[in-house]
């Protein structure tokens, strides 16, 4: 096999791992929220049961909860699940694990605001919504800007976890390719892109960060 045609099977494979990172955001981000708001619940089973959730889902490998997610239907309910539902446990696995760690950033930035903030708003006649969602959630997002690229940078690396339940993406062609052909240079060739796609993370959310910092 060519240079340039395992450049093209792995740039395919590149795809579907973009396309697990932008599925894995947008629905982990805001169920993130959803969690946050849970777990600084005062209703105490709700808030109880969150933090266990979260408590699980950080304390077991991502890879032990893809495994699960995709055989639970089989083994607990007796449903055959085709090569489709590949890519859904993969991004259902990812969701709920990340959504756990945005739901703790979340939580950290929105305790940091000053309870003097949500005072002034109360007497400019704000409802507890408007304060929340005009004031207090566009000073969270510019806290933690920093944490949330840390997580960005992480779930692209993350992203070759999905070997684990033989979906196709970069990792898994660059592992069959490096089997077949006795060769390292696949993983050279995903090790680039990889440091490619984190660069091109970083560098965005680092201009985000510069366009966020109104006040320095």
């Amino acid at each position: 096999m060519t240079l340039q045609t395992m450049i093209q099977i792995l740039a395919g494979g590149l795809c579907k791992s973009i396309l697990i990172f932008v599925l894995t955001l947008v629905g982990s981000m805001p169920l993130g929220l959803l969690v946050a708001f849970g777990r600084m619940s005062k209703f105490k089973p709700l808030s109880l049961f969150i933090k266990l959730y979260i408590s699980i889902m950080r304390g077991t490998p991502l890879m032990l909860q893809l495994m699960v997610v995709f055989f639970c239907p089989y083994y607990l309910f007796g449903i055959r699940t085709g090569t489709h539902y590949r890519l859904v446990a993969v991004i259902i696995g990812f969701v709920i694990n990340y959504a756990a760690y945005f739901a703790e950033i979340y939580r950290g930035g929105i305790e940091a605001i000053p309870m003097g903030q949500y005072e002034a708003a109360q007497v400019l006649g704000y409802s507890r919504a408007r304060t929340f969602f005009t004031i207090v959630l566009p000073q969270v997002f510019k806290n933690i800007l920093p944490a949330i690229t840390n997580e960005l940078i992480t779930l692209v690396k993350d992203t070759s976890l999905a070997f684990a339940i033989s979906y196709s993406e970069m990792f898994t062609l660059a592992k069959k390719i490096a089997s077949s052909q006795s060769t390292l240079m696949p993983f050279v060739v995903a090790g680039v892109f990889y440091y490619v796609f984190n660069f091109v993370v970083a560098f965005g959310m680092e201009r985000c960060e510069k366009k966020m910092a109104y006040y320095r």
